[in-house]
């Protein structure tokens, strides 16, 4: 009798983790490389991000060759969104609930540069053209 209280508990939480992530994958698919997430300020490109269930945009298109960061934004972030990894740059970065967290990433080549939170559920990535 407690194993099939212990199976329907934890059918039950992967069911309700499942739910949790379609609905905020939902808010993530509405995303489009159109969106106006990229400044330049002093000649130093800032590529914002907002981290909460996700990254939003899941998509940014950037300019190649510039100095750039990424500045994370955190809301109240407490999922594994909260922890951010690059792997192409080896960058591996908890951060805070709320919050902005800046990374320098140099002057990146024109290309793909691909992240994810650190369970590899929430990916995000940056287009740098010319």
């Amino acid at each position: 009798m407690k194993s099939i209280i212990a199976i329907l508990s934890i059918i039950g939480i992967v069911s309700i983790v499942g739910i949790i992530f379609v609905l905020s994958g939902g808010r993530a698919g509405t995303e489009s490389a159109s969106v106006d997430n990229v400044s330049v300020v002093n000649g130093q490109q800032i590529i914002a991000i907002k981290t909460k269930g996700g990254y939003w945009p899941k998509k940014t298109v950037a300019k190649a060759g510039l100095p750039t960061i990424l500045r994370f934004e955190t809301t109240g972030t407490f999922d594994c969104s909260s922890a951010m990894r690059i792997p192409s740059l080896g960058i591996s970065k908890n951060l805070p609930a709320s919050g902005t967290t800046d990374i320098d990433i140099a002057s990146p080549a024109e290309g793909l540069l691909q992240g994810t939170c650190i369970m590899g559920m929430y990916p995000f990535e940056i287009d740098f053209q010319n």
